[in-house]
């Protein structure tokens, strides 16, 4: 076991947070593995027992959130890099979803997110370092139809690691938020729960989007191990970039969004500096 970082990850029991647990551990590190199931996550510590602390891990639940960062302080001392990657995807449209289901959605992508950062925090804080690294979505960036509610979650976790990087970097704590485009980790047939529209004014927007996530599971061209490996160098970045946008389609679809926005917004200078009293600050 070599003395590197010390890792807290979320969601280990499949996709990007499986493959990064993998990672991390066969270089010799030591990592929090965490998520709903420790049974479904046994095969990651095989052979890792001295450096890996298996926990369950529901981040809507409080009381296991708070459990579960004590027992890796406990454990190991310190944690140096929390990666928040437990979330699912639901789509409907905004006229058709469920509000339960909405409500849910944001439980796990955004409050559960918060209160496993907020219970990190205070040690970094102590320690004067620690690196936050939110997994999100080009979703963050875009609004697809078909996925309002998934896409303001993500929104509001970029949101989020703005304000957590400006809080935190004079504390020496570090935050990024990675947006990956589409990977192949059986996300759409594993973690993401459709209610496809049954109204036909929708037919060529929102559900035929939901149609295509749907049949291009399995083939999507990211490869969640390229992914992790990623990640990982982020973290060993002494000045880690706030955004990361992982895969090819999705870089391509966040640059092109941010020139037509930042274009737009542009257009309405003249608007935006009338809108102000002549004098300026009083």
């Amino acid at each position: 076991m070599t003395d590197g970082p010390v890792w807290f990850i979320t969601g280990c029991t499949t996709g990007f947070g499986r493959e990064l647990a993998r990672q991390v551990l066969a270089r010799g590190w030591r990592a929090a593995v965490t998520g709903r199931g420790k049974d479904r996550m046994a095969d990651l510590v095989q052979g890792h027992e001295d450096q890996a602390l298996l926990l369950d891990l529901d981040v809507v639940e409080p009381e296991q959130v708070e459990a579960s960062v004590k027992a890796a302080l406990d454990r190991f001392g310190r944690i140096d890099v929390l990666v928040n990657n437990a979330g699912y995807g639901y789509q409907s449209t905004i006229e058709e979803s469920d509000e339960q289901a909405v409500r849910d959605q944001f439980e796990a992508n955004v409050f559960g997110l918060f209160a496993v950062t907020k219970a990190v925090l205070p040690s970094m804080r102590a320690r004067g370092s620690g690196h936050v690294i939110n997994i999100s979505s080009v979703a963050g960036f875009i609004g697809f139809a078909g996925s309002a509610f998934y896409a303001a979650t993500k929104h509001a976790v970029e949101g989020f690691t703005d304000a957590l990087r400006a809080e935190g970097e004079a504390l020496g704590i570090k935050a990024t938020a990675i947006e990956p485009g589409p990977f192949r980790t059986d996300w759409a047939g594993r973690s993401l729960r459709q209610d496809r529209s049954r109204i036909g004014d929708y037919a060529e927007t929102a559900d035929t989007r939901m149609a295509q996530i749907s049949g291009y599971s399995g083939k999507q061209p990211g490869d969640p191990a390229r992914a992790a490996a990623a990640i990982i160098a982020v973290a060993e970045m002494p000045d880690p970039p706030r955004h990361l946008v992982l895969g090819k389609v999705g870089f391509e679809n966040v640059t092109r969004s941010l020139r037509a926005r930042l274009e737009e917004i542009e257009r309405g200078k003249d608007m935006a500096l009338a809108a102000d009293f002549p004098e300026g600050w009083g």
